[in-house]
């Protein structure tokens, strides 16, 4: 994989924004999405829609298409990142509140700082304390009554994060397309993965979607799939994958104030107190950062 020359501050501080910011919505667009979708095929749609638009866009001016060796990694990707870590969130939604699926991913910075100490990484200590104690706040959300009440809910908000930091974490150093071209490679990979998997799981659009639930498809592939995950996989080039899955600790104030304030959601005690001290944690991440 090329390596462009190191990024400056401005840039990096604009990609987690946007990740922070586009993430943190995409819990309640899933949430509106599955009053008329299907959890997988609702993935499916929007990966196929965005992929479809930015391989259009890289291969219209001009950019290499990628290799048969990274389109066996981008195979791998698309499968840990989009087809398991995020279709189970989705999945999950059908049994817990957008916000608390928000909560119950950010356990997935320490998964991806221990994935990457497996793979060779090294994490300085200030970087350790942020993510045990964003773990902590973790611990306290397994006391929550939503949680604790959905089993299902419960397992796969465990498998989804550790699937998905298994996946930052094994990016790096992979012979990659440049970034914009793996983003859409990975998209409609990942899009192909999800349409299988839920048409063999029986999920069918049975009825034409309402204009809500439509327009949340469209915010989850402009926003949480083209803007969102393509600066994301900008950021596993150019930082350490504690860093860019710092995200975790963002998104669940701002799911859970937009699940609050537009669909009346309510989330228990423990989880608002485990969201405190997990977002404490993101700041000795981002200060420790290479």
């Amino acid at each position: 994989m090329t390596q462009s020359a190191s990024p400056s501050r401005w840039q990096i501080g604009l990609a987690l924004a946007s990740v922070y910011v586009f993430w943190g919505s995409t819990y309640l667009a899933i949430r509106v999405a599955l009053e008329s979708f299907p959890p997988l095929l609702m993935g499916a749609v929007r990966f196929l829609l965005a992929g479809v638009v930015v391989f259009a866009w890289q291969v219209w001016r001009g950019a290499a298409l990628p290799t048969k060796a990274q389109w066996k990694n981008i195979a791998v990707l698309g499968f840990v990142l989009l087809a398991i870590g995020n279709g189970f969130v989705c999945m999950a939604e059908e049994h817990v509140s957008s916000g608390l699926a928000a909560v119950g991913v950010a356990s997935m910075p320490l998964w991806a700082a221990v994935f990457g100490r497996l793979m060779g990484q090294r994490s300085r200590a200030a970087e350790w304390a942020g993510l045990l104690l964003g773990f902590s706040g973790v611990v306290l959300l397994n006391f929550d009554a939503e949680l604790t009440g959905s089993p299902i809910g419960a397992i796969l908000l465990i498998i989804a994060p550790i699937s998905w930091a298994f996946g930052s974490a094994w990016s790096r150093g992979r012979d990659l397309p440049a970034p914009l071209m793996n983003t859409a490679a990975q998209m409609l990979v990942g899009g192909a993965y999800l349409l299988v998997g839920g048409l063999l799981m029986g999920e069918r659009i049975v009825d034409w979607p309402t204009f809500k639930a439509g327009l949340a498809v469209a915010h989850l592939a402009v926003f949480g799939s083209i803007f969102g995950f393509g600066a994301y996989v900008w950021l596993l080039t150019h930082v350490r994958p504690a860093l860019a899955t710092s995200y975790a600790y963002v998104n669940p104030p701002i799911a859970v104030l937009l699940g609050v304030l537009l669909l009346n959601e309510q989330i228990g005690h423990f989880a608002l107190i485990g969201m405190t001290i997990i977002l404490s944690g993101v700041v000795l991440i981002t200060r420790s950062r290479a």
